[in-house]
């Protein structure tokens, strides 16, 4: 059982399921309008492979570790400069070659180094970069506000210690119609449309090896996607200028895949071919002793919102007991 948000980048919901106003925090899957804040504060030109790992849930695989090397290197730094946890790699063959949990292994060191030179390149601290009062997170707090149409939002700590935002499930669906839709996120238009790109030519960057994010965007030339962790999916249709945001209710992330997938194959995102290449992350298999012994797939209907639903979306404010603080 989950959760499906379909709007437009006017913040319309235009479809649903389940509770599409449900608070969520948007965890990774705010990567992508995180990196854009970050280019802009960076105000350099960076290859695709750089940028597509800022935006990164990556597996720790060699090419995700030397990319986020190469971007640290960018500002002088090296991976004793990241404030994210140890880990050990998502990827099950580099996680046999690691030595020992380290944070450039983690999934989100992509993200921390692109922080980190967006740092060095403005002149702010970078040991504190982690911190709700430093000068880039409040930049990512107001385009949080800018891009999902939100009053405010509540915030907390993320499990690598940036600030997370909670919000409505349709405020992510809002925030990802606005990047097909770029121009509407005002003085980011130009790097959030960089994002878009970079994901969209360096798909294994942003994800890895057998990944759902990574084997979508390499099947469908017309659909950005970023999970988020607890469940979280969330994708962008280019061509319609559609959001879709997606929450398992019980946070499990082998639901997520088949979810968005069959979120996209309602709203005719994705061909038959795209469908056919797509079948792994859509059925996903179920194993019991050492067998596959079943699969887990989605097969829920999108409905029109209701009215209430349409007169919430624009009030309301995510309520996360979680979360620690509010920015407006």
């Amino acid at each position: 059982m989950g959760h499906v948000a379909v709007c437009d980048a006017d913040g319309r919901l235009l479809a649903a399921a389940g509770d599409p106003l449900r608070s969520v925090f948007a965890r990774s899957s705010m990567k992508p309008l995180q990196a854009a804040v970050a280019l802009r504060a960076i105000g350099e030109e960076l290859p695709d492979d750089l940028v597509a790992v800022m935006c990164a849930s990556h597996s720790g695989e060699r090419v995700h570790v030397e990319a986020v090397r190469r971007l640290l290197a960018r500002g002088g730094l090296d991976f004793s400069a990241l404030r994210c946890p140890p880990m050990w790699p998502m990827d099950e063959h580099a996680r046999a070659r690691a030595a020992r949990p380290r944070p450039e292994l983690g999934d989100c060191s992509g993200k921390h180094a692109g922080m980190l030179l967006a740092c060095v390149r403005s002149g702010w601290d970078t040991g504190t970069y982690l911190e709700p009062t430093h000068p880039l997170q409040r930049r990512v707090g107001r385009a949080v506000l800018r891009a999902t149409g939100e009053r405010s939002v509540v915030v907390g700590v993320d499990g690598c210690g940036v600030p997370v935002h909670g919000v409505p499930l349709a405020a992510m669906a809002t925030l990802y119609a606005r990047l097909a839709r770029p121009e509407r996120l005002g003085g980011l238009a130009s790097q959030a449309r960089r994002c878009v790109a970079a994901m969209r030519a360096e798909p294994y960057l942003v994800a890895g090896r057998d990944r759902p994010d990574t084997l979508l965007m390499q099947a469908s030339a017309g659909v950005v996607a970023k999970s988020g962790a607890e469940g979280l999916a969330c994708a962008s249709v280019l061509e319609g200028g559609i959001g879709v945001a997606l929450k398992v209710q019980d946070g499990a992330g082998r639901a997520s895949g088949p979810g968005i997938v069959r979120a996209l194959e309602l709203l005719g995102a994705l061909s038959p071919l795209e469908l056919e290449a797509l079948r792994s992350v859509a059925r996903r298999p179920v194993t019991g002793g050492e067998e596959v012994v079943g699969e887990v797939v989605s097969d829920f209907a999108l409905r029109r919102p209701r009215s209430s639903e349409i007169r919430g979306r624009a009030v309301a404010g995510a309520t996360e007991r979680a979360a620690s603080r509010t920015i407006e």
